[in-house]
């Protein structure tokens, strides 16, 4: 049986950018992360896309603006799509940060110091993913996203994408959801 008007997001994960303490909105991808992103607009350009968001993050649009290009869309930013603040402007060694971002899963209230918890992420992200479901039914939008923020949204949908999940994504990363009003209905990944 098929499902009319089902509504289609790809969530594109950003291309490898080097980490810069600071410059978290300004950031660029590497090298090889440009090379990714020929790769990503393969896999997307035999795709029928309506419409096309972001994070306003650099990385994030430069991952998705190579198929808006050829598809002739305009990338759409949304401010409340940003990746997640974790923390303040302090250093953590990798493992305090795996910990908190595995304990944050365990708890969605919890939050580092001038840092965001989940609650925090999906408050501002959820009803911008909902607008889109309701005013963009039976579509094929392309979110372009990071890591976190998208296990987050995951999360909201299907509780069982969580730490483990997000451990194991890679950058760049496509997954493929599919929607029935507001209800997700499967989670295909598309990036091998």
């Amino acid at each position: 049986m098929r499902i009319v008007n089902t509504t289609t997001i790809y969530m594109i994960r950003h291309a490898k950018s080097p980490f810069v303490l600071g410059q978290e909105r300004t950031r660029e991808l590497s090298p090889e992360g440009i090379i990714d992103v020929k790769k990503v607009t393969a896999i997307m350009n035999n795709k029928k896309i309506d419409l096309i968001v972001s994070s306003p993050y650099k990385r994030a649009i430069q991952t998705i603006e190579e198929i808006a290009t050829n598809k002739d869309i305009e990338v759409t930013v949304y401010e409340q799509l940003r990746e997640r603040q974790l923390k303040g402007a302090y250093k953590l060694t990798e493992n305090e940060i795996q910990k908190a971002i595995k304990t944050s899963f365990e708890d969605i209230d919890f939050h580092l110091t001038d840092g965001e918890s989940i609650r925090d992420v999906q408050n501002r992200a959820i009803p911008v993913i909902k607008n889109l479901l309701n005013n963009y039914k039976g579509k094929t939008i392309i979110i372009g996203t990071h890591g976190n923020v998208m296990t987050i949204i995951m999360n909201y949908f299907n509780k069982s994408y969580g730490y483990e999940f997000w451990k194991n994504t890679s950058k760049p990363d496509i997954y493929k959801l599919v929607f029935s009003g507001e209800k997700l209905l499967s989670i295909h990944r598309l990036w091998e």
